[in-house]
């Protein structure tokens, strides 16, 4: 026997699933972390009471001016993101609503992701120091680098790592600063051979940047319009895409001669 049903009862009957729909993507985890400004470091200093760079087996320079990298915090893998969280970071510039998979490549274990970020942190110092000594022309020389920078993994700062080494090592190479006394930060990955890589997350690194009293920022090329996005005022812009590039860039700004790249 069938009965029909009224017009409000076959609305109120077709709501009920679309209600339960709308209830679960609300409440429901999905696979994205928020992400915001992180803590900067300064490599030609101390950071957390170390000193970032520590250079043996040549003279080093006394510099003024700070070089620093940049982070970002996210939140942790076992954290559950709901359409809320990326609704209110949508429209909040301080946060940032990034694939999971692309802040915590190695998976969902803590441990396994700690030993990850070390293991490409350690990989990143390596390089860095190759691609600054090659520069150098001193890699077949008896030079020890030692890098350390607590707590902080990844490869994104290799770039800085370099430039670091280069100041303490050379400076601009005729008795100034890379920096020219001032707060340069940057971002980017380093090979051994000196290209620099892009990273992610480059408007909320900018934002630390500024924050933390930076007025030039090193950006990968590849990654320019992403960082003019939501630039900080007052903040320049230089794109890079070789450690030998961005050396230039910087003694062309410093001294006030020759093009300096922009994006």
């Amino acid at each position: 026997m069938l009965s029909r049903l009224t017009r409000p009862q076959a609305l109120a009957v077709c709501a009920a699933p679309v209600a339960a729909l709308l209830a679960t993507a609300v409440f429901a985890p999905l696979p994205f972390s928020v992400a915001q400004p992180g803590a900067t470091a300064d490599v030609l200093g101390e950071y957390r009471g170390t000193q970032v760079i520590t250079v043996s087996g040549a003279p080093v320079r006394e510099t003024s001016g700070e070089l620093r990298m940049t982070t970002i915090e996210a939140t942790s893998p076992d954290t559950r993101v709901g359409l809320p969280d990326v609704i209110d970071s949508w429209f909040d510039t301080d946060r940032a609503v990034m694939p999971r998979d692309s802040v915590y490549p190695s998976g969902d274990d803590l441990e396994e992701i700690e030993q990850y970020n070390r293991k490409q942190m350690e990989e990143s110092q390596d390089e860095a120091t190759e691609a600054a000594l090659g520069h150098l022309g001193l890699e077949d020389e008896d030079i020890e680098v030692d890098l350390k920078l607590a707590d902080v993994g990844g490869p994104s700062a290799g770039l800085l790592f370099s430039l670091g080494i280069v100041d303490k090592l050379d400076g601009d190479g005729s008795g100034g600063d890379l920096t020219g006394g001032r707060v340069v930060a940057g971002t980017g990955t380093i090979d051994a051979d000196g290209t620099v890589g892009a990273v992610g997350g480059v408007p909320l690194k900018t934002q630390a940047a500024r924050r933390d009293g930076a007025t030039v920022f090193l950006v990968p090329e590849a990654e320019c319009a992403e960082a003019q996005a939501e630039l900080p005022e007052g903040l320049r812009l230089i794109p890079v895409t070789t450690l030998g590039g961005a050396i230039d860039a910087l003694v062309a700004l410093e001294k006030g001669t020759g093009k300096v790249p922009s994006c």
